[in-house]
């Protein structure tokens, strides 16, 4: 086993530590965590220099990333020890597990992953809205933040460029991820959005649109986050007048505001290792950040033909307008 001297190499490393476009939490921290099993460090300075040097020269790593080695356990692979090697950019870092010959002669990379559980493929939308057709045979789902401008990016992308592109074929499923730490009304946002789905799914959507279209007037001038509240329960229930619901209800709902339901959704995230905002999961493959929408179709189109559906053709190029509050 050998390393591959390639650039395209380091990319697996270098795809991990990139920053995307899209909203981040404050202090994301790892992406990956050292092992906790019990082993040795690399005691020989010689040793370790040399592990260094190839690293950094096979996967053409920068000046700027640091790099330190982890312990030295026993792996699975005979005649190879198990090495954690971790890479970091300022507060990001991401740990790969390398193998090591017992020799010290040889290091290597293999990752082995359990075809039959994929996390990003079971992922619960059941009593969420859904956009598109519910028995469409691919599902998008876009964790989202409500504040965050580069979820609103991608919302415009999505409504109505590809629901018009794809009808049927597609569905669309929100999952609600608030970056508390940055987006202060985010979560308010987020629990309103609910209370109106419990009882119109459409009037959801009306709402999604409408706050992806104007959160700056949400934010205000003068970022008074309880002014930032009253115009978020405003907007819920001028939409609640426009789709008919239960006032009586939906008041109730939104005084309450209970957090349950966003903070489980929240969790889910944290689970599939999701540090940022928009975050797209398209039958199991994901999207990290706001991509162009042509992009996002190339995944949607390698979804539909492993379902067995004929991607449409792409439409001319158009501007995506912000769609209004209503209906």
């Amino acid at each position: 086993m050998r390393l591959v001297p390639t650039r395209l190499a380091w990319l697996s490393f270098a795809l991990i530590l990139a920053a995307t476009v899209g909203c981040k939490a404050q202090g994301t921290g790892t992406n990956g965590a050292a092992t906790k099993e019990p082993g040795s460090p690399i005691k020989d300075p010689v040793l370790a220099r040399r592990i260094e040097v190839l690293v950094r020269s096979q996967f053409n790593l920068p000046p700027e990333y640091t790099l330190t080695l982890g312990t030295r356990k026993p792996s699975n692979f005979a005649g190879y020890d198990s090495l954690s090697i971790t890479l970091g950019r300022g507060p990001r870092t991401t740990t790969t597990e390398f193998l090591i010959s017992t020799d010290n002669k040889s290091l290597a990379r293999l990752e082995s992953f359990d075809l039959t559980k994929n996390p990003a493929q079971a992922i619960p939308v059941d009593n969420r809205p859904i956009r598109g057709n519910p028995a469409a045979k691919v599902t998008v789902i876009n964790f989202d933040d409500l504040e965050c401008p580069y979820c609103a990016r991608m919302h415009q992308q999505l409504f109505p460029a590809t629901l018009e592109r794809y009808g049927d074929k597609v569905r669309f499923v929100y999952k609600d991820d608030p970056l508390t730490e940055i987006h202060p009304w985010a979560l308010h946002a987020a629990v309103n959005s609910n209370c109106i789905a419990e009882q119109n799914g459409k009037a959801y959507w009306g709402y999604i649109d409408y706050l992806h279209a104007h959160g700056q007037d949400v934010t205000g001038e003068d970022r008074n986050l309880k002014k930032s509240y009253e115009t978020l329960d405003k907007i819920a229930r001028e939409q609640g007048k426009i789709f008919s619901l239960d006032a009586t209800q939906l008041d109730a709902c939104l005084q309450k505001q209970d957090e349950t339901a966003v903070r489980a959704s929240m969790k889910e995230a944290e689970a599939l290792g999701i540090e940022g905002t928009p975050f797209l999961i398209i039958d199991g493959e994901h999207i990290n950040g706001a991509l162009p929408a042509e992009q996002v179709w190339m995944v949607i189109d390698r979804a539909l033909r492993a379902a067995g559906v004929e991607p449409p053709p792409p439409p001319v190029n158009a501007p995506f307008p912000a769609p209004p509050l209503g209906k």
